[in-house]
């Protein structure tokens, strides 16, 4: 059996996704954090021995003797999950679980996660102006996204099927924050009621 580290930020939402997917399948994982503020992921040792694209999460295998790295968060939920219930066994299901996943790197992450980092962490204050003039187009793609969840979802109680996958916990580790980007939440009732399942599964953890 392989043993796993994550290489992280805990401030980033795609490196929860990988955390929260583990949990939930009872695999172990070895956490190395790192700063991306502080450009612990340009170092020329990471650069050369983690990911040469200089970004986490990465997702460490070592197979006994056969070691790997994984970037991209949804294709290392998707190695630690494959063969468990967190993929369907329907064709169909399993492709839309994708399109959801897809969704969420194309449509959802773009403008939620980035408003969030820059209103939460970087500050407004210290934004390019180039950076301020995207705030309100992310805004409204990113409500936009929210929008279409939450339409999704008020005939279902989750994303794919009729039990949580990967299509979830992909959507809901920056939807859950999304507040901190100075997206409203608690006026979408079936988001709400998605994201309080999501806690309230067994073995679910919290963001750090």
């Amino acid at each position: 059996m392989a043993d796993f580290t994550l290489h992280e930020d805990p401030l980033s939402g795609n490196c929860y996704k990988i955390k929260l997917t583990a949990a939930l399948l009872g695999v172990p994982l070895a956490i190395r954090q790192y700063d991306i503020r502080k450009g612990e992921t340009r170092t020329p040792e990471f650069l050369a021995e983690i990911n040469a694209n200089g970004r986490i999460p990465v997702l460490q295998i070592d197979g006994g003797g056969d070691l790997r790295f994984l970037p991209e968060s949804n294709a290392a939920c998707w190695y630690l999950a494959e063969g468990s219930a967190l993929i369907p066994g329907d064709r169909f299901d399993r492709a839309d679980m994708l399109r959801w996943m897809f969704f969420e790197q194309y449509n959802h992450e773009p403008n939620i996660a980035t408003l969030r980092y820059w209103l939460a962490f970087v500050g407004e204050a210290h934004l390019s102006d180039q950076q301020r003039a995207q705030i309100p187009a992310k805004r409204v793609a990113g409500e936009d996204a929210l929008a279409l969840m939450d339409e999704h979802l008020a005939a279902r109680e989750w994303f794919v099927g009729d039990a949580v996958t990967l299509a979830d916990i992909a959507l809901y580790a920056y939807t859950h924050v999304a507040e901190a980007g100075c997206f409203r939440l608690r006026d979408r009732r079936n988001l709400c009621a998605w994201l309080d399942r999501i806690a309230a599964l067994p073995a679910y953890v919290a963001m750090a």
